[in-house]
């Protein structure tokens, strides 16, 4: 398999030196994949209006914020990260 000419860079760092790698679940799919290859999305609400957080106490307002794990395949068609011109040229004209 070619190295990827993708225009994200994924450092492919493992966790551990020894044993079993920790196993995440993805967040849109469900497939169990090693978190070392999955990418990190945020997802939840903020509040944009300045008019209401000055009216609001900021101790009063509890935004979750969910870390959610994506696999490879799932964060290409979610958009998370895109895949190389290169790559998606060759797919293409073949």
């Amino acid at each position: 398999m070619p190295v990827s000419e993708a225009p994200y860079t994924r450092k492919y760092e493992h966790t551990k030196t020894r044993g079993r790698e920790s196993i995440v679940t993805c967040g849109y799919c469900g497939r169990q994949v090693p978190r070392y290859k999955t990418f990190i999305k945020y997802s939840g609400m903020r509040i944009s209006d300045p008019l209401i957080l000055q009216q609001v106490d900021k101790s009063m307002i509890h935004l979750m914020k969910h870390k959610m794990y994506v696999c490879p395949s799932c964060a290409r068609f979610h958009r998370i990260v895109q895949r190389g011109k290169t790559v998606r040229k060759k797919h293409l004209f073949k």
